[in-house]
């Protein structure tokens, strides 16, 4: 049977389906010898594809991994970086990082900490950071200042970040000291650098971040820059919220 040679992609853990499109674009899949285009199908049973010179046969899929790693400050959570950082592949040792497919599913930011996924299920990262995807994210942040009641209601109820504004979001003080705030905010929705921008916005600028769940997967005692294998209640759990009916099944 036919499918799109993206999808195609991520059904084998190559990479996400998004990842997957790029390097179609990039010019790095080959479809029978000649360089796959975007969109383009393919059977497995009869077409030959290839990833960077490498033939890819279903025979060949790895077993789905589902990790949680808890991302230190200064690592990026991409899977390469053209200016030689530490990326979070790094963390994993070599059984992990070589032919398994890896990739995060979303991202935090290079300075940021804590709860990131790991999976090699390209479907199902395509479901979950899907727009219309709103599994709760939960954070502990410290800012500058004291923020007014006014200030967190305002931050609460949602503010406008290019020309749309946010969710409505939960924002609760956990901790005074001088000069800083500690706050916890869980967030439905993963606008890039959300935190930050609102904090700034409203004359709070993040100090520090680190979350530390993500629905109720949560970090608890895992070290920074360790990792470990999900449970099957959390992964059961991410499964459910990518087959829900509200969620898009389009390609």
């Amino acid at each position: 049977m036919e499918e799109r040679l993206h999808k195609i992609l991520a059904q084998w853990g190559i990479a996400s389906r998004r990842h997957a499109e790029k390097m179609i674009v990039d010019g790095r899949v080959r479809l029978n010898g000649t360089v796959a285009q975007l969109g383009q199908k393919a059977d497995t049973q009869r077409d030959r594809i290839e990833v960077d010179g490498v033939l890819v046969q279903p025979t060949q899929r790895p077993q789905h991994l589902y990790l949680l790693l808890n991302k230190p400050a200064g690592v990026v959570s991409t899977c390469d970086d053209p200016w030689q950082r530490s990326t979070i592949l790094d963390l994993l040792p070599e059984a992990l990082r070589q032919g398994q497919g890896l990739h995060p599913v979303g991202r935090l930011d290079f300075d940021s900490t804590g709860a990131l996924l790991l999976t090699n299920d390209g479907e199902l990262t395509f479901y979950l950071t899907h727009p219309r995807h709103q599994i709760p994210k939960t954070y502990n942040v410290w800012v500058q200042g004291h923020p007014s009641e006014t200030v967190l209601q305002q931050w609460r109820r949602g503010v406008m970040l290019a020309n749309r504004s946010t969710l409505p979001a939960q924002v609760r003080v956990l901790e005074r000291q001088i000069g800083k705030t500690y706050l916890e905010i869980v967030l439905h929705e993963g606008r890039n650098r959300q935190i930050r921008r609102v904090a700034e916005q409203l004359g709070h600028p993040v100090l520090q971040l680190h979350r530390v769940a993500i629905g109720p997967i949560q970090l608890q005692n895992l070290p920074p820059g360790h990792h470990r294998s999900l449970t099957d209640l959390e992964t059961n759990f991410l499964q459910t919220q990518a087959v829900s009916p509200k969620r898009s099944t389009g390609s």
